[in-house]
């Protein structure tokens, strides 16, 4: 080894790393391939804020975080998966949709589409209190889409790109609504005002007990996840809880010290960096 090739080794050692991360190597799933012909042009928001790896692992966490608070969702991931046992399967098959309906060739993402509302359509059930739900309820999707939506688009420009234009925030809702139109949500949001309106709306819908408080300390502890080193994954689910609204992050119980935060933003940051390097 020569000092010429030790940082293109290290290169290749954090991309097989994220790529384990998000795809299921042990049965030979290769990441997605950028194509021509996806559901958006190469040159559009929607390709330009989810192809930074560190800001997209910060903004995932954090939508999961806010999704849970709705009942419903909390209570369509506590009857009908495997969470406890497999918590990373589910998150990666998550991060490979949102990949291939952003990057994918456009049938492809099309085929993703349909089978995620084939799944919704078998998801239904009580709540605690009696209420009944359905996976594939256009409000609830609604209700994931704009939290997912905002949450990525709040991590690119906290880490990324601080000085992102209203414009260009109002272009990534709006291109990202033909995605949430695809699985079935209503009412979608196609700017940014229109994003916050809709989360404000739904506020009143939310809660906490002890369900959430139990799926939200597995999200936390990423357990099953390949390595990435533990302070790496630290950083990020800090990044996280920091990212969170105000007001979803007093839901939680969550704490984040005026001393903590400027360093977590700063590891973040550096981590967000290296990433970049690596698969540049």
């Amino acid at each position: 080894m020569t000092p010429s090739t030790l940082p293109n080794i290290v290169k290749s050692s954090i991309r097989r790393r994220v790529v384990g991360l998000f795809n299921d190597v042990e049965r030979g799933q290769t990441p997605v391939v950028r194509s021509a012909d996806a559901l958006f042009v190469p040159n559009s928001v929607v390709w330009r804020v989810h192809g930074d790896v560190g800001s997209m692992m910060v903004g995932g966490v954090a939508s999961l975080l806010l999704q849970m608070l709705h009942p419903a969702v909390l209570a369509g991931v506590w009857d009908h998966s495997n969470f406890r046992q497999d918590m990373h399967g589910r998150l990666r098959r998550t991060a490979r949709f949102i990949a291939m309906t952003t990057y994918g060739e456009r049938s492809a993402a099309e085929a993703a589409i349909t089978t995620v509302r084939r799944v919704h359509d078998r998801v239904s059930g009580t709540l605690p209190d009696g209420t009944p739900y359905r996976a594939n309820d256009a409000e609830l999707l609604a209700w994931v889409h704009v939290t997912e939506t905002s949450s990525f688009l709040d991590a690119w420009i906290r880490y990324s790109e601080p000085l992102m234009s209203l414009a260009d925030q109002d272009r990534y809702f709006a291109q990202m609504a033909q995605v949430g139109e695809a699985l079935g949500a209503a009412p979608l949001p196609h700017s940014r005002a229109q994003a916050r309106q809709l989360i404000a709306a739904m506020r009143s819908q939310l809660k906490v007990d002890g369900r959430t408080k139990e799926v939200a300390g597995l999200i936390l502890a990423g357990r099953g996840a390949p390595a990435m080193g533990d302070v790496p994954r630290k950083l990020a689910m800090q990044a996280a809880i920091d990212l969170l609204p105000d007001w979803a992050r007093r839901m939680h119980g969550f704490a984040i010290s005026p001393l903590e935060r400027p360093l977590v933003r700063a590891g973040t940051f550096g981590v967000a960096q290296t990433l970049r390097w690596a698969f540049r």
